[in-house]
Formats: C-alpha cells, sequence, structure tokens
C-alpha cells in the first residue's frame, strides 16, 4: 500500500494550516492537530474498507506467437471475489526490449462483473520476445491509498514473419472476386505454352484462330495459350544495416520478408521454383528453389534465419556468389536500399553483371519521412535546409533508379504499404510477357 496524492496533499497541509491557526489564535492549536489525526484515521479507514489484493483474481492469457508488423493483445480477467462497491483497477505490463511497450488499462470489476481487458503486443523486431509481469493497482473508496500486485508471468513468446498478412492478402489476390485495380487478371491467350482449343466467338483475337483445325472442324476454333511454369524465383534479401533501420516502426528487412513471402506464396500456386538468398558483408543464407504450395512452409522457416546485421552490404560476394549458385536463368527478386549514387556504384555494378544471364526485379522502400520533410511548408531556415538535403537524396534516387532501368531491371521503389500489391502486379506481368 502506498498513498495516493490526495492523501499526500491533506497530510502536507497539515503543517501550514497549523502555522496559520497559531497565528491567527494560538488557543486554536488542538484545531490543527485535530485535523492532523483526522487526515491520519481517514488514510487508515481507506486501507481497510479497499478490496484486499487476495481477493482481486487474476486470469491472463498470452498469444502462442506473434508476427511482426502486426499485434495480438494479452487478454486479463479481473473478478472480485467478494461483494461490495466496484473497484476501478489500472493495469500495466512489463516487457522485454523486442516489444513496443504498452500502455495503461482501465477497468471496473465487482463480484458481479468481472472485467476483461487487454494489453496490446506490438512487437518491434523478430526474435525472442519476453513478457515479465502484471502491475495491478486501485484505490480506496476515499481515495487516498493505493492498493497493488505484482504477477510474474516471465514467459518468452517467439515473434516470426508475419505469415498472417500474407495468408489475408493471397485470399484478397486470388479470391475469385479481387477487386479491380488490384490484382492483374489472367487474359486468355497470354503465354506461350499450348492450354486448349475452344470454339471462336466475337471479340476474341483473330490471330488466335486455328485455321488447319477449323477446316478439320467445319467452324472456327481458336488456340489458348498458358503462361509456362516451372520457372526460378529468387528472393534475394540484403541484411545489411539499412534493412535493419525501421520504416514507420518496422525493420525494413521485416517488410521486405512480408512482401517476399507474399509473393513467394503466389510463385508456389503459379507453378513456379522459389529459392531464398540472405547476404550482406557475407553470405548468410541459400536455399535450392523448390516448387509445390508444401514448400511454402519450408521457406517461411528460411526467412527466420535472417537475422538483422550491422555489417556493410558488399555487392561484389553476395551477387558474384548467387551468380555461381545458380546454373539456370532466374528472376532474382534484390530486396535491398541504398543512400546515395556513391553507395550505389557497387551494387550497378554487381546487378549490370547479373542482369547477362537473369532477369532481375529490384526492390527498395520509399521513405515516408523524407516525403514529409519534402512536402511540408518550411518554416525556418533550417527547415529549409532540411527540405533540400532530402530533395537531394529522393534526386539521387531517381538517378540510380533510372539506371537500373536501362540495365532492364524491373525496379519497384514505393512505399512499404504499396510494395505487396506492387511485387505481385509486376511478376504476373513478367510471367503473362515470357520474359524469364
Amino acid at each position: 500500500m502506498r498513498p495516493t496524492r490526495r492523501a499526500v496533499f491533506f497530510v502536507g497541509s497539515a503543517i501550514p494550516v497549523a502555522l496559520l491557526v497559531s497565528v491567527i489564535d494560538a488557543a486554536s492549536w488542538p484545531l490543527a492537530a485535530a485535523y492532523l489525526v483526522g487526515t491520519f484515521v481517514s488514510v487508515a479507514i481507506d486501507a481497510f474498507l479497499s478490496l484486499p489484493p487476495r481477493d482481486l483474481g487474476v486470469e491472463f492469457h498470452l498469444p502462442p506467437l506473434l508476427y511482426i508488423g502486426s499485434q495480438d493483445p494479452l487478454e486479463v480477467t479481473l473478478t472480485a471475489r467478494r461483494g461490495g462497491r466496484p473497484v476501478a483497477v489500472e493495469l500495466a505490463c512489463d516487457t522485454g526490449a523486442l516489444l513496443r511497450r504498452t500502455t495503461r488499462q482501465n477497468g471496473t470489476v465487482s463480484a458481479d462483473a468481472p472485467a476483461a481487458l487487454a494489453l496490446p503486443l506490438v512487437p518491434l523486431r523478430r526474435g525472442i520476445a519476453r513478457v515479465e509481469r502484471l502491475w495491478l493497482r486501485w484505490q480506496g473508496p476515499l481515495g487516498l491509498m493505493w492498493r497493488q500486485r505484482i504477477i510474474a508471468i516471465d514467459t518468452d513468446i517467439p515473434v516470426l514473419p508475419n505469415v498472417r498478412a500474407v495468408r489475408a492478402a493471397a485470399l484478397q489476390f486470388f479470391s475469385r472476386h479481387a477487386p479491380a485495380g488490384q490484382k492483374s487478371q489472367r487474359q486468355q491467350g497470354d503465354g506461350s505454352d499450348f492450354d486448349a482449343l475452344r470454339e471462336w466467338v466475337p471479340g476474341l483475337d483473330g490471330r488466335s484462330v486455328d485455321w488447319k483445325h477449323s477446316a478439320r472442324h467445319l467452324k472456327l476454333v481458336c488456340k489458348e495459350f498458358k503462361a509456362e511454369r516451372n520457372h526460378n524465383i529468387i528472393l534475394a534479401f540484403d541484411t545489411g544495416h539499412l534493412m535493419s533501420e525501421p520504416l514507420d516502426g518496422v525493420p525494413r528487412l521485416d517488410r521486405a520478408i512480408n512482401a517476399g513471402l507474399l509473393l513467394a506464396y503466389a510463385s508456389l500456386r503459379e507453378g513456379d521454383r522459389v529459392g531464398l538468398f540472405g547476404f550482406d558483408s557475407a553470405v548468410r543464407l541459400y536455399s535450392e528453389p523448390a516448387g509445390g504450395l508444401q514448400n511454402f512452409a519450408r521457406v517461411q522457416r528460411a526467412t527466420t534465419e535472417l537475422d538483422y546485421r550491422l555489417e556493410e552490404t558488399n555487392y561484389t560476394l553476395g551477387l558474384s556468389h548467387l551468380l555461381g549458385r545458380l546454373r539456370r536463368r532466374s528472376l532474382v527478386v534484390l530486396m535491398t536500399d541504398f543512400v546515395d549514387t556513391v553507395t550505389a556504384e557497387m551494387m550497378l555494378e554487381n546487378v549490370a553483371r547479373l542482369t547477362h544471364r537473369h532477369l532481375v526485379m529490384f526492390v527498395s522502400f520509399q521513405d515516408p519521412a523524407l516525403k514529409r520533410i519534402v512536402d511540408a511548408r518550411p518554416a525556418s531556415i533550417d527547415a529549409m535546409a532540411r527540405a533540400t538535403v532530402a530533395h537531394d537524396f529522393n534526386q539521387e534516387r531517381s538517378v540510380v533508379m533510372e539506371r537500373l532501368t536501362r540495365l532492364g531491371v524491373h525496379c519497384l521503389d514505393t512505399g512499404h504499404e504499396a510494395l505487396d500489391s506492387a511485387m505481385l502486379n509486376r511478376y504476373l506481368l513478367i510471367k503473362s510477357r515470357e520474359l524469364i
């Protein structure tokens, strides 16, 4: 138990009240003593009437897993084991460094009405998050004393790539009623592999008419084609220090992994083979391409090995190693980031070497902080200087993207909120044009 601010105020005001009474009338000093005694008696009564900690029942439920970029609740149910007035309870939680600090939750509990509270657990990075203890406190009926109870939890929760978001996005993209403009619809006739013959109807491309079979069937028939399958798709992740920087609270690497998992699911569903590659100052991961939706779990487990690194990315070592590993033409999805044209020179040279044998999709993230600085109205000379520097950085990124495009690289430089759909649409476009 400890006193509230109200109790401290009443006790602290007893001294100036006693001095004031003594100055006005020295014979009235017993009134000041009575005021002080009354305050202490009120505090004792408040402590006696408050809900004892043993009469407050606490049940909690922790999520078994946490996903980066998402949040799950720590559910707490409070019950009062004896009758009386409703009690307002404050709830807080101590967590490890991998979880964002939780906000306090308030609830009212009584014998007839339990309180159900939820503390959001928001992971900041992948790894093993720790939930340490719960703090509960409540006041007495007079608001003079705090009662407190601490419950040790000491539980570890794994933080994994956000497969939940991948499932939701996959259902949205591959549903029959996918919203127009978000999913690239597959048109009949795209691709180079023969699929079937069908009767020609007005509106179909006249160039698809098969005249030989039309003469045999005595009616116009046309050929339908489908995109070729069994391509190699390599998801190459830069795990260097730039990719460890947060982007709206989530590291760039984790946002890249989430988008890469969605692309992996789409590729496996389309019949292609998916492999993983991770590098920074050294090669950290290489997973051979494999096909079939049953391999999505293997891809997901492999992404957990992509750890955060503080080293500078060595594009020469990483991309040369990848070039030596790949025996057939593949689509290499390179997810990385850079600062300016100077640091991007080595990257450009090695990407150019990779494009001689493979098709490259270059994916990077636009920084929303830079965009806000550029778009904001400058209110001072310092703000104008920051906006100028931010604009120069954006211009240098545009120069690098233009040089990559001239090399034949498919470039995506977009915000993280639109990255999933942009990567998937570009992949479907590459498939339909048979560019791999």
